[in-house]
């Protein structure tokens, strides 16, 4: 199995929802909706809107695994409008969007792989903050995907109708 990442862009929007849809199946199969509902993402325009915006503002990231599109992320230089709420963090920074894997490749390391390359992106652009938010209901586990990538927990916020989130940072 070889991982290797490309860059992407609008192309590959069709790409990230389809991976965003296995995330949800998953999610419920587990009994876990919590985070991103029981319907597939593709279909909700405000998701559609979200992941177009921040693909068209930042950089694209699509891990493959042998060849197939395996994960994906987005980069931006802000955590965009839905967090406006959130201090800034006084220092330029990275932010991580939508990172997601198609669940057949679950366990193949395709998003920390991602992670490791936003790190590197984000080093070699002078930037030496990288953040991302995410779920932070249920058992954690997101949570502590981020952390043994890396990552410190910071603000902790509730989104719409109390959304558990969590805000977390990596130094490169």
């Amino acid at each position: 199995m070889t991982i290797t990442i490309r860059e992407g862009g609008p192309g590959d929007i069709p790409a990230i929802l389809g991976m965003l849809d296995s995330c949800v199946e998953w999610l419920v199969a587990q009994g876990r909706p919590g985070q991103w509902g029981t319907q597939p993402l593709s279909r909700s325009p405000r998701t559609v809107e979200s992941v177009t915006r921040t693909v068209e503002e930042g950089s694209v990231f699509i891990a493959e695994v042998d060849g197939a599109a395996a994960a994906s992320l987005t980069l931006t230089g802000s955590p965009g409008p839905s967090l406006s709420h959130l201090p800034p963090p006084g220092e330029p920074e990275r932010y991580i969007h939508w990172l997601a894997s198609d669940r057949r490749f679950k366990g193949h390391g395709a998003g920390s792989a991602l992670l490791a390359h936003a790190a590197e992106v984000t080093r070699r652009a002078g930037v030496s903050l990288l953040r991302v938010d995410c779920y932070a209901g249920d058992d954690g586990k997101l949570v502590r995907f981020y952390e043994s990538n890396g990552f410190v927990r910071t603000e902790t916020y509730a989104g719409t109708d109390g959304w558990p989130g969590q805000v977390l940072a990596r130094r490169v």
